[in-house]
This record gives C-alpha cells, sequence and structure tokens, in this order.
C-alpha cells in the first residue's frame, strides 16, 4: 500500500477506536452518561466489529499506535462481556419450585400468543409489561381459572402491566413510575415472597435521565428489601447488564436468573434481529434464597420482545 493509502487506513482505524473507546471508556468509569453511549452499551459485544476493522486498518496502514490501541479495546471487550454480578447458587433443602414468565406484549398486540403460551408453559407467575386495558380483559377472562390471583396497573398503550399468580397475593406497594410497576406478596406454600414487576422507561435521547431515574428506584426498592426474605424482580428493565443503572440493581445482592441458568447473553430485543442481533433487556431478578436451573427466551408473534421463561427453586433461608 502507498503511503497515502497508508495513511487513510490509519485515519480511518483512529476514528473507528475513538467512537468505540468513548464507549468502553463509560463502562469503565461505571456510567451510563447521555445519548448516544446508554443505547451504544446496549450492544457492547458488537464493539467486536468495529474495533477488529481499525485493526485491520492499523495493519494496513503500518500504523503501530493504532495495533496497541486495538488490542487493548479488544482485551476490555472480552473483560466486559463476561457476566456481572453473583453466580453462586445457594444450598439447603428446597421449599418449592417455580416457573416464571415475563413478557412484553408490545400495546397488548401479543396478548393472544402470551395466553397460548402461559397455558403451553404452565408457569406459576407471570409478569406481562405493556397490558393495556383489553389485554388485562382477556388475561382475566382467558387465565383467571388458572390464575385466580393478580395484582395490576391499568393503563392504555404502554402504561398497562399485570402480574398473575397461582398462589394467593397479598397487595403491595407499587414502584412509582411513568408504566405501571405493581408490587405483590406471593404465598408460596407458607413463605412470603416478594414480587415487583419492573418497566422502567427505556432510553430514549431525550429521557435518558428519566430512564436512569427509574432505574434508581428500582435499585432504591430491591436495597430497601434485600433482607426482608425471598424477592423476585421481573419485567422489562429496558436495560443490559453493560448498563450501569442496572448493575446496580445487581449490587444489591440480586442474580440474574438467566445468568445463573447459562443463558447471561442471549438477547431479547429486538425481536425482529434476535437471536443474531440484539440485548437482553427482560429479564427475571432474584434474591440470595432462589436457584436457577433453566432458562429459554420464546419468540411471540406480535410484540419486539422475546418472553423469558426461568426455572427456579426456593431454598430454605439459614
Amino acid at each position: 500500500m502507498r503511503r497515502g493509502g497508508r495513511r487513510s487506513a490509519a485515519w480511518c482505524a483512529g476514528l473507528l477506536f475513538v467512537g468505540v473507546s468513548v464507549v468502553v471508556g463509560c463502562r469503565t468509569g461505571d456510567t451510563d452518561a447521555f445519548t448516544p453511549v446508554p443505547q451504544l452499551l446496549a450492544f457492547l459485544p458488537w464493539l467486536l466489529v468495529p474495533t477488529g476493522l481499525g485493526l485491520l486498518l492499523s495493519l494496513l496502514g503500518r500504523w503501530l499506535t493504532g495495533l496497541v490501541w486495538g488490542v487493548v479495546l479488544l482485551g476490555l471487550l472480552a473483560w466486559f462481556i463476561e457476566p456481572y454480578g453473583k453466580s453462586s447458587q445457594p444450598e439447603g433443602a428446597a421449599v418449592a419450585r417455580l416457573r416464571v414468565l415475563t413478557s412484553n406484549v408490545e400495546f397488548g398486540q401479543a396478548t393472544d400468543a402470551l395466553i397460548a403460551a402461559v397455558r403451553r408453559e404452565k408457569p406459576d407467575l407471570v409478569f406481562v409489561e405493556e397490558c393495556e386495558y383489553g389485554c388485562q380483559a382477556a388475561v382475566t377472562r382467558e387465565l383467571g381459572a388458572a390464575y385466580p390471583h393478580r395484582r395490576a396497573v391499568a393503563g392504555g398503550t404502554s402504561v398497562g402491566s399485570v402480574v398473575l399468580s397461582r398462589f394467593p397475593l397479598t397487595p403491595a406497594p407499587a414502584v412509582p413510575g411513568r408504566m405501571g410497576m405493581p408490587g405483590a406478596v406471593a404465598d408460596v406454600d407458607g413463605r412470603a415472597v416478594r414480587l415487583q414487576l419492573a418497566h422502567p422507561m427505556p432510553p430514549l435521547p431525550r429521557q435518558v435521565a428519566l430512564w436512569k431515574r427509574e432505574l434508581g428506584r428500582l435499585r432504591d426498592f430491591a436495597a430497601e428489601h434485600r433482607d426482608d426474605g425471598p424477592l423476585i424482580l421481573a419485567g422489562d428493565f429496558n436495560a443490559s447488564q453493560d448498563h450501569a443503572a442496572f448493575r446496580r440493581i445487581l449490587d444489591t445482592g440480586l442474580s440474574d436468573a438467566a445468568r445463573l441458568a447459562g443463558a447471561h447473553r442471549e438477547p431479547s430485543w429486538p425481536a425482529r434481529t434476535t437471536p443474531t442481533l440484539g440485548a437482553q433487556i427482560d429479564h427475571v431478578l432474584v434474591s440470595g434464597e432462589f436457584s436457577a436451573s433453566r432458562a429459554r427466551f420464546l419468540d411471540l408473534p406480535d410484540t419486539d420482545h422475546r418472553s423469558l421463561v426461568v426455572d427456579v427453586t426456593l431454598h430454605r433461608g439459614s
């Protein structure tokens, strides 16, 4: 390659490395910063592509600094792609085995598909986001016999949410948010299990501050109930393990059930490009009394999210 071509290759590599470095720098600094960083952090593993291209251009351009820069970025990306949070599972006698399903039905459009999935999978607890008036009426009508206990926040479009349960529920305060996040306490074979649906606002360019604030409320909820016994916090978090605001929720002592079951990077959104391209933003988080043995992501028509089904076991506390 001629000198001018080598210079152009080095310049292109530098531009790629600068863009990746901004995002990786924020990840290293444990901050979500501002647009477009939160949006790019959701797809952190895919930054391997521009980094690899930058390394190739650096090689073609004989740019030693770029080669070192690219290798450092690759090392950091490989480090951050590893699972975050607790991975240990509790020992002791099993008190109950539960199947938990969470699903964002996108303004109620996937209600019929959800009802079919619930009948097929037979979960014990169901967390449904964006379940508007028609969706709530349908799940009550079609699933009410199998799930006689429910807690809901009524609303149109994305506001409505509902928790369905085979177990008796006692009302609990909802976590405040623009979209409904109902809470309850389930009586699981004589053990009180706190349930909380999660659905903070997404990190759209003009509402990143609101997204951080609502994830912060979920973090505060988890911290407040850290020592209150078994807890399941499930739903569409609009955040992945690469977001600092989500990691702070895990830092309260909760574990991601999908990670415990070996599926920590399986994407759940956007459904149109999963599993090839996407981010895992739908989660079932559990307190230390739970272990997880299986996690599956279901493709439902008419929604931009995949549903998550996990099998968890509640163990006797110390």
